[in-house]
């Protein structure tokens, strides 16, 4: 029998709910963000101007997404089947220092292409499918973001428009709309912390002005099979 999760130990879902964000600071331990910094130094792995992708193909990274701290909010968010799929390193440097404009997360990467009705248009990225899927699917998702260096305003802190999730998915006009009417907030965190978000929620990043290091392994989680035969690509599958 599944033991439900304690009320005063989800602090973290009423915000995700209301708001598609939540910080929840030092949650890994310094040694713990040490053991992933050493992982991704060794790391022999495809890697883009913005940092490394199919990053759970690193034990740790696939041990860090199967971490019970980290399932414990995916599963209190999105339900008890919630299960790792993609993971990526972003790491904003002096020379990979971009910006990200205001946008939501729409795509999700499969085990083959299938052409489905409201899946796409399709990209195929590093030899992996993506796709963008209907709303709906983007509703049952969940990014976890976990922060290995100080992420301030300085150097590129992820910025949200609160409550943009609940809107579905927008066109580039409307977000500029939201951009103009909204509050956007700074996700300033520690070395160790987390931000979780929902993937429609409007989020942006600018370039940094400070040259260091913001690596952020970004974690997404799903909770449902995909529509008429199409799979989740995952470490396994990929």
């Amino acid at each position: 029998m599944q033991v439900p999760l304690r009320r005063q130990s989800l602090s973290w879902l009423e915000p995700i709910q209301k708001l598609g964000f939540a910080i929840i600071p030092s949650m890994l331990k310094p040694m713990e963000v040490g053991v992933l910094l050493e992982a991704f130094s060794r790391a022999e792995l495809p890697r883009s101007r913005a940092g490394l992708r199919h990053a759970m193909k690193l034990p740790a990274v696939a041990s860090l997404a199967q971490d019970p701290r980290l399932m414990k909010i995916a599963r209190g968010t999105l339900g008890r089947d919630a299960f790792p799929f993609r993971a990526t390193l972003f790491d904003k440097t002096a020379g990979a220092n971009w910006l990200v404009p205001w946008h939501q997360d729409l795509t999700v990467c499969v085990q083959s292409r299938r052409d489905v009705p409201g899946y796409g248009p399709w990209t195929k990225k590093a030899g992996v499918w993506h796709v963008q899927p209907p709303a709906s699917v983007l509703e049952r998702m969940l990014s976890v973001r976990i922060h290995l260096d100080d992420c301030e305003e300085s150097n590129g802190a992820l910025r949200v428009l609160p409550g943009t999730h609940r809107l579905g998915r927008l066109t580039a006009v409307e977000i500029a709309e939201q951009e103009r009417i909204a509050t956007s907030v700074s996700c300033v965190v520690s070395p160790g912390g987390v931000v979780v978000m929902r993937p429609l929620l409007v989020h942006a990043s600018s370039a940094a002005s400070k040259a260091t290091h913001r690596r952020v392994i970004h974690i997404d989680y799903a909770s449902s099979p995909l529509d008429d035969g199409l799979h989740w690509a995952t470490a396994s599958s990929t």
